[in-house]
């Protein structure tokens, strides 16, 4: 095997980059080491042409191997990884939204690019994925456009300096004292793909943050440049192919005018589509030979073209709103169902969304157990898309963009639940797109704010989220203008417009997709896709200042809605009932082989959850929590002297009687200490049975015992037992 190997220290890590023959077969390989974490990325392109097709074919596969822990993992079944876990996934997604722009946009051989995972320690993967599929791509022979940069950048509240790619102990979102986490790419001083997660931050932090990123990114993009420049392929020439000068006068003589109609006519997407196929239909009739893909390709191209000039150069939308107004908004909580603890729904514009709130128990927490996540997930936030939002059929199910969307969501909502400490509940949100025209994440996310605060869920902030566009005249260049597909040339010195709250062909053709959601003092979520090759940070500023006063107006129509959560979670939600008791007192609870604590829901029909530290969550309903809790708190209580119960005579003996003061304790009351007088017998006062007064009299911790006292109680209880047998006697 030949190797050769290339390093860089980022983060105070040395990153080091190894190029072998281990994958031959590959049109690029390379395997990245970043402390112990080391992954494989490989890059190939098929070499025929897929016809009929108006996309780039890019496949990206993140895959996790459980020897890469050292831990034979999976069920206790299989042993073998099967589908990817959400982490995977969202993993795939950021290195495909990174690559994604930087190829050809008329590119229709099919390239895969598939990084495996190694090994893995303390060091997140997904930066190293980034990285790894940029030199694997960049020293192949495959068109690119690149190298891109990656870097996670993390700062925390006791600091003003950020840090570089932080391991994943000091990544605590929920615990820590962590502000602000971004993963940022980029090339040239450009940014091309963000994902980030924030408490509240301002725009200036988030901003400068971004700035702090493109200095590492710079570096990495030069490591690699050194590295592409040494040992880089040629790169295969692939000749772009046009329809014939003859079809492209029938688009002017039948399509152009049409095409500028439907464009501004404020319906969408629409009747562009219907445009799109009566011109496919034209085409195939009088030009048979032409073929399909450079057919719609040379559409989607006039489409993009003619919006960029409007947006750029007119100051015009395809709806007729101004460059920076919301569409129609509307907000209603609750109402769906006395069954459902909370509810949310959100329009704008023609983008409808339904978010459904469900409270648990400690025990309906997700049980998180990849190579990267482990642990309980206590807030979940789901996302669907079936065909019928979008006027379509199709098939019904879960995929990438779903976990994608709900994942972004759930990031933006995640700053402002409470800590478990203060509202111990399993929340599991489901936001269902019900109609869509743009950005149903961040629609997802005001329904969400809505059903929390519908469910009496104490949220620091109302969150709201916006989709900001971006339409260059170097965006409108000849390209195809399709979701992530790279357009000729850099946004930057050419004429620039930013969109607020984008839809339809701006989603379709614009140039960024910049979603931002916060509360009223700051960010708490960002994600951004490009379909330029980089976006300058001094744009993505003035796109995030715009984006805030959009925020800030959603918000208004959230609070007139629902202007603060309400006061007490829904009848129909589980009641939690903290509970602390001393760690050794663990086993006593759950009993030999769990006995007592099954017994106990058994008994109660209430769930219970016990940490390691002690505390104790009874979940239930209709009383069942707060039973479990007495007998928890009965077998755990600490008996103090001078306290007072009322026990169950349980035994008599010749010189006392046994008192039951809880499920797991009881005392005895000495005979001396039943009556204020001389008692021959125990017998005359007490039966087995009698429930009677008692305070504690003194405690032996050694011996385990507790002496009550019945006479100090109730001074009166002996002669009142006497008199009341006289009185059944007579």
């Amino acid at each position: 095997m030949q190797k050769k190997e290339y390093s860089i220290d980022i983060g105070g890590k040395k990153l080091t980059a190894e190029f072998s023959d281990l994958a031959g077969k590959t049109n690029g390989s390379v395997i990245l080491r970043y402390g112990e974490t080391v992954v494989l990325a490989t890059a190939v392109m098929s070499p025929d042409v897929r016809e009929g097709i108006d996309f780039f074919p890019l496949t990206v596969d993140f895959e996790e191997k459980f020897y890469a822990a050292g831990q034979i993992l999976g069920s206790r079944f299989v042993r073998r990884e099967m589908k990817p876990t959400d982490e995977a996934i969202l993993t795939s997604r950021v290195v495909d939204r990174t690559i994604r722009p930087f190829f050809d946009g008329h590119l229709r051989n099919e390239v895969q690019v598939v990084v495996t995972v190694l090994s893995i320690d303390e060091d997140d993967p997904d930066i190293l994925a980034i990285n790894a599929a940029s030199l694997a791509l960049g020293v192949s022979d495959i068109p690119w456009n690149g190298p891109v940069g990656a870097i996670r950048i993390s700062r925390n509240s006791e600091s003003t300096t950020y840090k570089m790619n932080p391991a994943y102990g000091m990544r605590d979102h929920e615990n820590g004292n962590m502000v602000l986490e971004f993963t940022v790419a980029g090339k040239e001083g450009g940014i091309a793909m963000i994902e980030a997660w924030g408490k509240e931050i301002p725009e200036p932090i988030a901003e400068e943050a971004l700035k702090e990123a493109l200095v590492e990114i710079k570096r990495l993009e030069e490591f690699q440049k050194r590295i592409i420049n040494e040992i880089g392929k040629k790169k295969i020439s692939i000749k772009k192919e046009e329809i014939s000068d003859a079809a492209q006068k029938t688009f002017d003589k039948d399509i152009k005018d049409k095409l500028e109609s439907a464009m501004w006519s404020g319906t969408g997407t629409a009747k562009l589509d219907a445009l799109k196929e009566e011109w496919v239909r034209i085409i195939a009739e009088k030009y048979p030979e032409e073929k399909a893909g450079l057919v719609l390709d040379y559409f989607e191209t006039k489409a993009n073209d003619l919006i960029h000039e409007g947006v750029v150069e007119r100051n015009i939308r395809p709806d007729g709103r101004a460059l920076d107004q919301v569409r129609t908004l509307y907000a209603e909580a609750g109402g769906i169902s006395r069954v459902i603890h909370g509810s949310g729904i959100f329009y704008r514009g023609e983008t409808h969304v339904l978010s459904v709130l469900t409270l648990g128990g400690p025990n309906d927490s997700q049980i998180m157990d990849g190579i990267e996540v482990k642990g309980k997930k206590h807030f979940i936030h789901h996302y669907n898309f079936p065909p019928f939002s979008s006027g379509e059929t199709g098939k019904m199910g879960v995929n990438r963009r779903m976990i994608g969307h709900g994942a972004l969501a759930e990031k933006a909502l995640s700053s402002v639940i409470p800590p478990r400490e203060e509202f111990p509940y399993t929340i599991r949100i489901v936001s269902e797109s019900m109609s869509s025209n743009g950005s149903t994440s961040m629609a997802s996310v005001c329904a969400g704010t809505l059903s929390l605060m519908d469910a009496g869920v104490p949220i620091k902030a109302p969150v709201a989220g916006i989709a900001m566009g971006l339409m260059s005249a170097q965006g409108g260049s000849a390209s195809l203008g399709r979701p992530g597909t790279g357009k000729a040339g850099r946004t930057g010195d050419a004429p620039y417009k930013i969109l607020t709250d984008i839809q339809g062909p701006e989603d379709h053709h614009g140039d960024m997709d910049f979603k931002v959601a916060g509360t009223k003092e700051g960010i708490t979520a960002i994600q951004l896709d490009i379909k330029v090759l980089g976006i300058p940070l001094a744009i993505l500023s003035e796109a995030l200042t715009k984006a805030r006063e959009a925020r800030i107006h959603i918000l208004e129509t959230i609070e007139k809605a629902l202007p603060a959560p309400r006061e007490s979670i829904s009848p129909s939600a589980p009641k939690i009932i903290l509970v602390t008791i001393k760690p050794e007192q663990i086993g006593l609870i759950i009993g030999p082989g769990g006995k007592t604590i099954n017994k106990i829901k058994d008994d109660t029909s209430a769930d219970i959850d016990i940490e390691d530290n002690g505390t104790v969550y009874i979940t239930g309903k209709n009383g069942s929590a707060e039973k479990a809790r007495d007998i928890i708190n009965g077998m755990t209580h600490e008996y103090t002297v001078g306290e007072r119960f009322s026990g169950k005579v349980v035994r008599l003996l010749e010189f006392g009687a046994i008192v039951e003061l809880g499920p797991n304790a009881d005392g005895m009351v000495h005979i001396s200490e039943i009556a204020p007088f001389r008692l021959e017998k125990v017998e005359s006062i007490l039966e087995e049975g009698d429930i009677v007064p008692v305070v504690v009299k003194e405690i032996d911790r050694e011996r385990g015992r507790i002496g009550l006292s019945i006479k100090r109680a109730d001074p009166e209880f002996a002669d009142k037992v006497i008199q009341r047998k006289k009185s059944s006697v007579k």
